[in-house]
């Protein structure tokens, strides 16, 4: 504002000075500013530098001219007040559209930061997307490979409900000796298939026998490591039972409650006809004690049982009794070990080299459960996890001599992610959880080293299961729940090949 006056105060100096120079003497001498007039008696104008009057020389040019200048300067005073008036307005108003720019560019600054910050959440959202549905490629692949073969079941169906047809109406042309000799050389047919398959004793000789065969016939099955051929003279070839894939479990028979909440029991696959021997193991660490009964009925019935020692304690439930010896996991370490009941004695020991243990790579539940062992129709097997495979489950096939490892298989299931898990003919089923709901959602199958997801319910009857392993023999799943030694009975769905008959 200071400049603004200073620039009014010369432009009033530069026009008082161009007119001042009209009034001035032209004679250097005559230099005299007048500041006022007067006139004598005569009329003659009097002029003074002394002391300006109040009246002036009428007839004076320069002090007509001195009064223009006024006029002029005055209303060049007004002009500027009212120019500072509005000048100052219009600063207060520039003042404030100022702080409105500034908060404004502001705004701007932030918005343009939240955007950036946005798109960055977007994508790395839309990056974990991405990571989350890459697996389900091959699960489709799978899925399309899947959706072929039910295109030719469907035709084979077709194929077999028209030859169905055909065979109802010829047997409406036979008459009841015809029909009675079909059913018997049917009969003698089957009772061929399934002597081949090892599922018939030398008493199934009809339709009725073949329905209660089940549970009183078919206990045997062969190990292929196990045969004479594999080394093993001194042991006994036992017949095979039909393979197939896992389609059911029955719902949870409670076949007795003692315990803790943690614990594993089983019987041994490889027991002679009519050993129903059943091992007990309280506990998943610091205990080497292992409780022997006689028999199914003992165990259920009464607390009549022998206690063997083990050298070592074990670590986790995933222990399994395999022919006479016992196989565990030796606590704080991934070292198996083969324990024979009737020496009492370790008959041999094996590191399983990189993987976890006391912990690292545990199921869901926790327990020290990351080793575990079990049986199945082809032998011994380890399910554990390594770093190698980023702590997805590895699946080895173990010599049950040796307890080197035959073949193994990664998947890319986490195993801290697994509920629980068990082995059926070469495939791994895990659970989704231990507790609450619980299906088998997951197989792995060893033979095509492929993966898929289904849906099996499993009962989870008492609510925490920390133990789950099959037993081909009887094929039935054996679990730890929550102080309940429980039995599932399975449901396996196999194709007899003609070529098999």
């Amino acid at each position: 504002m200071q400049r603004v006056n200073k620039l009014l105060s010369l432009i009033v100096l530069v026009l008082m000075g161009t007119e001042l120079t009209q009034v001035l003497p032209a004679n250097p001498e005559e230099s005299w500013q007048v500041y006022s007039s007067a006139q004598d008696s005569e009329g003659r104008c009097v002029c003074t530098v002394v002391a300006p009057q109040q009246t002036m020389c009428s007839r004076d040019a320069r002090t007509k001219q001195l009064r223009q200048l006024l006029e002029k300067v005055q209303n060049m005073t007004q002009s500027i007040q009212v120019l500072d008036q509005r000048t100052q307005r219009d600063l207060q108003y520039v003042v404030k559209m100022e702080d409105q720019l500034r908060g404004l560019e502001t705004k701007f600054r932030q918005v343009e930061e939240n955007h950036k910050q946005n798109i960055a959440k977007q994508y790395k959202a839309i990056k974990a997307k991405m990571a989350e549905l890459r697996p389900l490629i091959p699960v489709l692949e799978e899925y399309k490979a899947d959706a072929r073969l039910v295109q030719q079941f469907k035709e084979e169906v077709q194929n077999l409900t028209s030859s169905l047809s055909l065979l109802q109406q010829e047997m409406g042309a036979y008459d009841y000796d015809d029909l009675h000799s079909r059913v018997v050389s049917l009969e003698e047919r089957l009772r061929a298939c399934m002597q081949k398959l090892g599922l018939c004793g030398e008493k199934t000789t009809t339709l009725s026998d073949l329905a209660t065969h089940r549970l009183n016939m078919c206990h045997k099955y062969t190990d292929p490591s196990m045969r004479v051929d594999a080394g093993l003279s001194n042991i006994t070839a036992k017949k095979v039972m039909a393979c197939g894939k896992l389609t059911g479990i029955s719902d949870a028979i409670t076949i007795k409650t003692s315990g803790s909440r943690f614990g594993s029991w089983m019987t041994d696959p490889l027991a002679p006809e009519g050993n129903t021997r059943v091992w007990y193991m309280d506990g998943y660490h610091n205990n080497r004690f292992v409780r022997e009964y006689k028999s199914m009925a003992d165990f259920m019935t009464s607390d009549n049982f022998t206690s063997h020692r083990l050298p070592h304690p074990w670590s986790g439930t995933g222990q399994v009794v395999y022919n006479g010896s016992i196989y565990f996991n030796k606590f704080q370490s991934n070292m198996i070990i083969k324990f024979d009941f009737k020496t009492s004695t370790i008959s041999k020991s094996q590191r399983l080299d990189n993987s976890g243990y006391s912990n690292t790579y545990h199921y869901a539940w926790g327990g020290h459960s990351d080793i575990d062992l079990m049986v199945d129709e082809g032998g011994l097997w380890a399910i554990y996890a390594t770093n190698q495979n980023a702590g997805n489950i590895v699946i080895s096939k173990l010599h049950p001599l040796t307890l080197h490892i035959i073949q193994s298989w990664t998947t890319n299931h986490p195993r801290r992610s697994a509920g629980e898990s068990f082995m059926i003919c070469g495939t791994l089923y895990v659970t989704n959880g231990y507790s609450g709901g619980t299906k088998v959602y997951y197989a792995y199958h060893t033979n095509s080293s492929t993966y898929e997801y289904i849906d099996i319910v499993l009962q989870n009857k008492y609510s925490h299961i920390s133990m789950l392993d099959y037993n081909p023999r009887d094929r039935a799943l054996y679990a730890w729940n929550n102080g309940h030694q429980v039995l599932y009975n399975v449901t396996l769905f196999h194709v007899i090949r003609s070529e098999q008959l």
